[in-house]
C-alpha cells in the first residue's frame, strides 16, 4: 500500500504500456502522507520508459512536479511538497 513518504515502484521488464497502468495505479492508490512516487526505469537498455514517464506524467493532476536526480535510471514524482 501507498500510506506514507517515498514509494519506489520498480519498472523493469515492463513495457511502456504495462509501466503506464503500473504508474496508474500507484497514483490513485496514493495516499495524503505519500508525497513522492520514485519510478525506477532503468537507463542502460534504452529510454523509452524513462521518456514515457517524463512525458506523460510531467502534466499529470496528481503530480506537482518531476524531480530527476543524479541516477539517471530514477525518475521522482512529487505528489506534494513535503
Amino acid at each position: 500500500m501507498l500510506q506514507s513518504g517515498i514509494f519506489e515502484l520498480d519498472l523493469h521488464g515492463m513495457n511502456v504500456a504495462q509501466a503506464r497502468a503500473a504508474i496508474d495505479a500507484a497514483l490513485r492508490r496514493a495516499k495524503s502522507g505519500t508525497y513522492r512516487l520514485r519510478i525506477i526505469h532503468g537507463f542502460s537498455r534504452g529510454t523509452a520508459l524513462r521518456d514515457m514517464v517524463r512525458r506523460d506524467y510531467a502534466r499529470h493532476p496528481k503530480v506537482v512536479r518531476l524531480e530527476i536526480g543524479l541516477n539517471p535510471g530514477e525518475t521522482d514524482l512529487v505528489l506534494r511538497e513535503f
